[in-house]
């Protein structure tokens, strides 16, 4: 039982790192429609910018919140400059941009920080503690609050904002929404510099446990992707809900099904966006979607 609890732990540790990830990509799909491949790069700059501030002598919260306003800022301008000149063109070309975006922004990193791996500051004390016979860090516990309260604040917006609501509306038809008169251009960039300020978020949370590096988020875009399809696209809950159980179910199959075991075990979450794909495409908190013709 021992070891349940602590697989069931760390795989909730794991996920809560999927999941900061999965809800920038949700933000930024519910304000531009857009999957946006670059978020985990704009993560690792931002984590960057973080790791250079404290490193000339900031406090580390202080580091953060110029870094998330930084963030915010760079997010708009990509969406002005770059983004909007392929918003309204085939969707599968705005997604290879995101895609070389990411390419460029890791690039970058490496070029200016080297491929060397940083010690990152923490946010929350290193020591663990005792639940249920598991060993727990409190890094671990804080950054599982944190996503749980994050999760909470993107839910709120989209659902009880009239910002949340004007982003919805003109991510879904923005000619209509500019004819309601909405500012479907700083809407958009909103929504771009929201998502990059989440990134923020994410790369101050994440570099701890993984290390500071140019392509630390590249598997946790994986994963993060995974939960994106598994728990909706329109779902911040269901994100956040779908990267704990990647967690959770890798790490409990890592161990107890024997074929699959350490090696394959990154094959889990495929097997449930197979699953989940064939039996609910729309997510397992997604909605579907109607079309009137």
């Amino acid at each position: 039982m021992g070891q349940f609890i602590q697989l069931v732990v760390d795989g909730l540790s794991n996920g809560s790192i999927y999941a900061v990830l999965a809800l920038a990509i949700v933000l930024v799909n519910q304000a531009t429609g857009m999957i946006n491949f670059a978020q985990g790069g704009m993560a690792v700059l931002s984590a960057y910018v973080t790791w250079r501030l404290v490193e000339a002598g900031l406090p580390l919260i202080v580091a953060i919140l110029l870094a998330v306003l930084a963030s915010f800022i760079v997010g708009g301008l990509l969406e002005r400059f770059l983004m909007r000149r392929f918003e309204r063109g085939d969707p599968d070309t705005a997604v290879v941009v995101t895609i070389g975006l990411l390419t460029l922004i890791t690039g970058v990193c490496g070029w200016l920080w080297t491929y060397n791996n940083q010690q990152f500051p923490s946010l929350f004390p290193l020591h663990t503690v005792r639940i249920f016979g598991a060993a727990v860090s409190v890094r671990s516990i804080g950054t599982f609050l944190a996503i749980v309260a994050i999760m909470l604040v993107v839910q709120a917006l989209f659902l009880g904002t009239k910002l949340g609501l004007a982003l919805r509306a003109v991510a879904i038809n923005p000619e209509s929404a500019a004819f309601s008169g909405l500012p479907v251009g700083r809407l958009l960039m909103a929504g771009w510099g929201l998502a990059a300020a989440l990134g923020a978020v994410a790369g101050a949370l994440v570099a701890p446990q993984l290390t500071l590096t140019p392509g630390m988020m590249d598997t946790a875009l994986v994963y993060a992707l995974a939960a994106v399809i598994l728990g909706g696209l329109s779902s911040p809950v269901g994100v956040v809900c779908a990267a704990w159980l990647i967690g959770v179910l890798e790490n409990l199959a890592a161990v107890y099904v024997h074929f699959i075991g350490y090696d394959l075990k990154v094959a889990v979450p495929f097997i449930l966006i197979f699953v989940v794909l064939i039996v609910r495409p729309q997510g397992l908190f997604g909605r579907k979607v109607v079309v009137r013709v």
